[in-house]
């Protein structure tokens, strides 16, 4: 809701910058595309409470994710992007997420491997309808990237998935969203023992970033 007040107010006003991904948007265009990721979300059945996933370094994706998620009630999943094999299986087994958007790979990571390495019915499998031994609350993978791989969406295709009716969903989601509904999970780095899952409200994440925003001197 706020979002969307900001971006009435200051529509053509920079809202998100990526140089390495040549990207610069207005409030009004990271509007759209955030609500065109919302809607695509919900057309394959993401619902309130479920858990996203994101696993990748910083991207567009990465702040549409979390704008889509919270704009439709879902809970974002911050995987470390370090992660290896175990941990990405414990992380997403931990919290139950239903969704992963993940990256192709980043540094000496490649996510798509370790993907297929952990789950290796995803060959045969049909995206968006995921049966996994190892991650069996995942239903869907969505990799970012253009190249199509074998039991997963693509990002950009989820992007066009909405219609109408899911247009007029994510309009009726602002009248049931709260300051204190669950927005995003962040693993601590664990020291001694296993992860532990951080639970932060949408009021915690806005009130964070004002916070930091301030401090850095930032105008809208």
């Amino acid at each position: 809701n706020h979002l969307d007040e900001i971006a009435n107010k200051y529509p053509d006003a920079d809202a998100l910058i990526v140089c390495h991904q040549n990207i610069r948007w207005t409030y009004s265009e990271f509007r759209a595309e955030i609500d065109k990721l919302a809607t695509g979300l919900l057309q394959l059945g993401v619902e309130k409470g479920d858990r996203v996933g994101i696993w990748g370094p910083n991207s567009y994706e990465w702040c549409l994710a979390q704008y889509a998620a919270a704009k439709i009630g879902a809970i974002l999943v911050n995987i470390n992007p370090a992660y290896r094999i175990v941990e990405l299986e414990y992380a997403l087994n931990k919290v139950g997420c239903r969704a992963l958007i993940t990256a192709e790979k980043y540094k000496t990571s490649d996510y798509l491997a370790m993907l297929n390495e952990l789950a290796p019915e995803l060959a045969d499998a049909r995206p968006a309808a995921l049966n996994l031994k190892a991650l069996p609350d995942l239903d869907l993978i969505i990799r970012m990237g253009e190249q199509k791989s074998p039991g997963m969406l693509n990002f950009a295709d989820v992007c066009e998935l909405g219609g109408e009716e899911e247009y007029q969903q994510l309009s009726a989601f602002k009248q049931t969203l709260l300051p204190d509904d669950p927005i995003n999970i962040q693993f601590t780095s664990g020291t001694t023992g296993k992860p532990k899952g951080a639970l932060l409200s949408h009021c915690g994440i806005l009130n964070i970033a004002a916070h930091i925003g301030d401090a850095m001197h930032f105008t809208e």
